[in-house]
């Protein structure tokens, strides 16, 4: 394995288009040590099958993605998304990652109360905490950028994360640090001080912000070196910050999904290389 590669961890919607085999053998020709993982293609392939496959590969899960979702009034939904939750917590501890990426979730139909949202993901997290520390996982809280605030996550910002987070113990809730989501943020370089002082930075992710965005802004990530983002900058506040875990590359992209995924994962190694470790 390449020095330059040995933080490096490929998240698995990069190179969607990849079956779970496909990726794991892309993994191991190209000297790639770590994958983030997605619950729907895990369990198609089927939870335990994965974990096996990953184990016998000897790659490092850095991350399952993803939980969350706590914004619903109605109880019922309310207690399907924490069933829903402890599932999720449940196939981390079986894949062998210790980390559960959240994307807490938007308002609900017809609601305008920010405050009232993030009040009830604190409430899932007090719930969700000690079940996941029970299974040695911690929750990592993502904040989005804030064009996802409405429908995908009201906690857009590290200090609105790092608020949340910091109700419980860090080896329950911490952070997740994305470049995509934070990187227009000047608070956010503090805020990362502040998450790794409290031991609370649970996964450093990459992807750059190109321009314009595509209709629906969801697939909008640019592949590392196309956009906006100092990736060194970034990963200079948290190595500072005291993180010296995986840096995990996230893509959604169309382009990047039309094309071969070896070709994609062998580029965004590259790109890694280049953009973020050089």
């Amino acid at each position: 394995m390449s020095n330059a590669l040995e933080r490096f961890s490929i998240n698995q919607m990069t190179v969607k288009q990849l079956s779970m085999p496909e990726l794991v053998d892309a993994c191991l020709e190209f000297g790639v040590p770590g994958i983030g993982l997605w619950r729907e293609p895990v369990q198609s392939y089927g939870v335990e099958a994965t974990a096996k496959l990953v184990r016998d590969a000897g790659l490092s899960v850095t991350t399952l993605c993803r939980g969350g979702f706590f914004t619903a009034i109605d109880p019922q939904e309310r207690a399907r998304a924490l069933d829903d939750n402890r599932a999720a917590i449940d196939e981390a501890a079986t894949l062998g990652t210790d980390t559960l990426v959240l994307v807490s979730g938007g308002l609900p139909a017809g609601s305008k109360d920010l405050h009232g949202a993030r009040e009830r993901i604190a409430d899932a997290l007090g719930e969700l905490g000690p079940y996941a520390a029970e299974h040695g996982v911690r929750l990592a809280i993502e904040p989005l950028h804030p064009m996802y605030a409405s429908d995908r996550c009201v906690v857009s910002t590290l200090t609105q994360a790092l608020d949340l987070a910091e109700r419980f113990p860090a080896d329950q809730v911490g952070v997740t640090v994305d470049t995509y989501h934070i990187w227009w943020d000047d608070n956010a370089p503090a805020q990362i001080a502040r998450a790794g002082a409290g031991g609370r930075i649970h996964t450093f992710q990459l992807a750059d912000w190109t321009t314009p965005l595509p209709e629906g802004v969801l697939n909008g990530r640019g592949q590392i070196g196309d956009g906006a983002i100092d990736m060194r900058e970034w990963r200079s506040y948290v190595e500072a910050a005291g993180y010296t875990g995986p840096i995990e590359v996230e893509l959604f992209n169309e382009g990047l999904w039309a094309r071969d995924g070896r070709e994609v994962l062998a580029e965004t190694a590259a790109r890694f290389v280049e953009h973020a470790m050089r």
